[in-house]
């Protein structure tokens, strides 16, 4: 038997969730520790971490315990080549909703729903038709004190 990988005290002091947690995503399939010691311990693989640590990430970020758990499961469904979506995905959390960054598209995690345009991409564009020029770097810190220092080393 193999005994690499992680137990699982490392794995809730590496990701952050409970025992309570850390059972509760195994009983739900999202990381089942594959390897078992010689005395028939679970240990996690470093895949498992990275799953778990998503998780906990999300979580952290307002996304529901059972959002994620379908959201996974939508994933799967959507991009049947994808095995393991929380090792192979880009997520990113906003409220209750994951939203999927897959090859040059953004997605809904859940309803597979494509979101079609950037909303800080079209607020720009739309400040840019109006004539509004978002300041450049060293203008956002430019202060009256030193207003003469700026224009004198950056003529």
């Amino acid at each position: 038997m193999n005994e690499t990988g992680y137990t699982c005290q490392q794995v809730m002091h590496i990701t952050g969730l409970s025992q309570r947690q850390l059972s509760y995503w195994r009983k739900t399939g999202l990381a089942i520790p594959k390897q078992r010691t010689a005395g028939g311990h679970a240990r996690y693989s470093f895949a498992d971490l990275l799953i778990l640590k998503t998780a906990r990430k999300l979580i952290d970020a307002g996304v529901s315990v059972q959002r994620i758990r379908k959201s996974i499961t939508s994933l799967t469904d959507f991009l049947p080549s994808c095995n393991i979506p929380l090792t192979e995905l880009s997520l990113v959390a906003t409220g209750d909703m994951i939203l999927v960054l897959h090859q040059k598209t953004t997605f809904k995690a859940l309803t597979g729903q494509e979101w079609i345009y950037s909303v800080a991409e079209l607020e720009r564009e739309a400040a840019t038709s109006r004539g509004i020029v978002e300041p450049k770097q060293e203008e956002l810190f430019t202060t009256p004190e030193n207003t003469h220092k700026n224009i004198a080393v950056n003529p």
